[in-house]
């Protein structure tokens, strides 16, 4: 019971960054919607852009096999090659 209320203080002292939250916005290209869909499941798309200038396609790839096989993401192979060819389409670094 001594834990409930600062927990509840916590609780409501995060909520409103939470709500600042703004909704990101990924460039238009083929691949788009599997990309929000999938990734926005579990994690902000940030990531996407926060990662982009490190991860040529090779980078992408293992990024989206790791989110498959060490966190579980349900993404088949066919949405796996749409994710990696559209983040390296569009957030690969130029010829990558």
């Amino acid at each position: 019971m001594q834990l409930a209320i600062p927990l509840a203080l916590l609780l409501l002292a995060a909520t409103p960054a939470l709500a600042e939250e703004q909704p990101v916005e990924l460039k238009a290209a083929p691949g788009q919607e599997v990309v929000q869909t999938r990734c926005a499941a579990c994690h902000s798309l940030d990531y996407v852009r926060m990662n982009s200038p490190f991860l040529t396609a090779d980078g992408w790839k293992a990024e989206v096999a790791k989110m498959r096989t060490a966190f579980g993401a349900e993404i088949d192979d066919a949405e796996a090659a749409t994710i990696v060819n559209y983040l390296t389409a569009t957030y690969g670094p130029p010829g990558s």
